[in-house]
């Protein structure tokens, strides 16, 4: 289960994940991280010093604007406002931390954007479609033991601060065919707070974030998700991520414990967005077909319903097929 990437000392993406990628010359990279893990004034200052050069370093003259990928087929409306979207999910705890800049001012951060993340649990279910076959040979999802609601489980927003962060407490998610291990997102802003969750506005960014194989071999390993037997998908096989480290969603991945994985990581990543587009969710990444098995939730608009749908929309070049 460790894969061909587990027998090499230190490999590629790896080395992406733990300096923080190619963005900008390492300057973006150093600014998302300072924005991500302090959130006081003097940071601020810091990080839009370190943006602007790290815009001015990339050859466009910008910092760089991540690539758009398909929200997938089991996306819901609704999602809460709120830190701790674990609901009592069990599996390795993830602090992630999310700074949003824009891309058209020098990367600026974009308080008040809503960021909203949803992923799967540890054995590859989604709320919301929980008798969706993650494939393999997982538990029904009814077995965890936990109190969740089966429709919103690790789903939520969070609110940027003054410096563009969001903080999200989770778990890091499981896999599922024929899928690496991801997190969803998107960054909405123009909205507001109501009832709970979040109104209004507009969708500037839909994406994925992603986990370094080697770091997921050794979670895999972990109960619960050791209770889901199977193949699962590398990074290189995955279907959605092309490369790039973290300028195509790769997570840097810091561990709470270095010989204990199972105390769980803190993870960052800084989102480049143009907060004056709009993004409809049907990015790059299209292709492949989401586990069996019908959805107990309600799709979104012009997801794959069945076997025969989903043939039809792939034939047909929709990039939502793909979860």
């Amino acid at each position: 289960m460790t894969g061909s990437h587990k027998n090499r000392s230190i490999t590629r993406r790896r080395a992406v994940a733990l300096t923080g990628g190619a963005l900008g010359a390492g300057g973006l990279a150093l600014a998302g991280y300072q924005a991500a893990f302090a959130d006081g004034t003097a940071t601020a200052e810091a990080t839009g010093s370190a943006s602007a050069s790290a815009g001015a370093s990339s050859s466009s003259g910008q910092c760089v604007l991540m690539s758009s990928v398909t929200e997938g087929p089991y996306y819901l409306d609704g999602a809460l406002v709120r830190k701790d979207i674990t609901e009592g999910k069990d599996g390795v705890p993830l602090t992630l931390r999310i700074t949003v800049q824009d891309t058209t001012d020098s990367c600026a951060p974009v308080a008040g954007a809503a960021v909203e993340i949803w992923h799967c649990d540890a054995w590859g279910y989604y709320s919301g479609y929980t008798t969706a076959n993650p494939g393999g040979s997982a538990p029904a999802e009814s077995e965890d033991g936990s109190d969740a609601n089966d429709k919103t489980y690790l789903r939520g927003y969070q609110v940027a601060n003054a410096n563009g962060v969001v903080k999200f407490k989770t778990i890091v998610p499981g896999w599922y065919t024929p899928r690496a291990c991801h997190i969803h997102v998107k960054v909405h802003t123009g909205g507001q707070k109501e009832d709970g969750t979040y109104e209004g506005g507009t969708v500037n960014y839909t994406g994925q974030f992603f986990f370094d194989d080697d770091v997921v071999a050794d979670i895999f390993e972990i109960e619960p998700y050791a209770q889901h037997s199977g193949t699962w998908t590398k990074l290189d096989d995955d279907m959605v991520y092309e490369g790039g480290g973290a300028s195509g969603g790769l997570l840097t991945l810091e561990p709470v414990h270095k010989a204990s994985p199972a105390k769980g990581y803190k993870g960052y990543i800084t989102l480049g967005i143009d907060p004056d587009a709009e993004n409809t969710g049907a990015g790059s990444g299209g292709g492949g077909t989401p586990p069996s098995g019908a959805p107990t939730g309600t799709p979104p608009s012009g997801a794959p319903t069945d076997a025969s749908s989903d043939a039809s929309s792939a034939s047909a070049g929709s990039s939502v097929s793909s979860s």
